[in-house]
């Protein structure tokens, strides 16, 4: 009988065999692709310098969050996105406690009937009245760092003009944290279009000492973003909650 072969085995020999294999793969890629035109050192300046549009020109604001009030009963914090005056605004649950503490959450029961404008703006008008508010203090009390985490390029489909160039996409970790390094601090992740650039616009400070299950500190904070890729990119709002602990990061939930 003869011995076993035990030199396949080595490390060398299996990095040997991976090389090999992507050799294959990256020869048999460029034999399919052989007839496509070659990237053009014109197009990479482009996806670096410019952006693509991808509609016509749009005079609308973006989407914009409020924090409707709190439930300290229940430790959520309810959140309205205005995405139109036309369009019925989106709630959002944002937990202040519990596993999915700092996760917005569409309260989809409202819209699973119907999606009518006027009636979601009615049930808000008589959802507000039953929530506790919000208070309001100076955003310059806390500092706003980004980080991207990760970036992409889309490309439309659409005219020639429209896709010729690709739309940059983002990854964008927010953390926002006190000047003084005393008090809540949070922080999410969200999906940005064109630039990565974000701005601290509000916070709000939550009493203590209202629920008993609640964190002894907690504040709300909106970020504005480019989070829609239309026309020259238009802004969108995420509500982050902070804790005295730094929170978990959050997916952007609405793109």
């Amino acid at each position: 009988m003869s011995a076993v072969n035990r030199e396949t085995k080595t490390p060398a020999a299996l990095i040997a065999l991976a090389r090999s294999r992507r050799m294959q793969r990256a020869l048999a890629h460029a034999s399919l692709h052989r007839n496509a035109p070659l990237a053009t050192l014109r197009s990479s300046l482009g996806y670096m310098t410019t952006t693509a549009r991808v509609t016509d020109e749009d005079a609308a604001l973006g989407h914009r969050m409020t924090v409707l009030g709190i439930s300290w009963f229940d430790g959520i914090a309810y959140i309205a996105q205005d995405i139109g005056d036309d369009d019925a605004p989106i709630v959002y649950r944002l937990y202040l406690r519990g596993p999915r503490q700092g996760h917005l959450v569409p309260l989809h029961a409202w819209y699973d009937h119907s999606n009518d404008a006027r009636e979601i703006r009615a049930r808000i008008a008589a959802l507000v009245p039953t929530l506790s508010p919000a208070l309001p203090i100076a955003p310059e009390a806390w500092m706003l760092s980004t980080r991207i985490v990760q970036r992409r390029a889309l490309r439309a489909p659409g005219p020639a003009d429209a896709g010729a160039l690709p739309i940059r996409k983002f990854a964008l970790q927010l953390v926002i944290e006190p000047v003084s390094g005393q008090g809540p601090s949070g922080r999410s992740t969200v999906t940005a279009f064109l630039h990565p650039h974000a701005r601290l616009a509000e916070v709000w400070s939550l009493p203590r000492g209202v629920d008993r299950g609640a964190p002894a500190e907690l504040a709300l904070a909106r970020v504005t973003f480019t989070g829609i890729p239309s026309g020259t990119g238009l802004s969108k709002d995420t509500v982050v909650l902070l804790t005295a602990g730094l929170a978990s990061e959050d997916p952007d939930p609405h793109v």
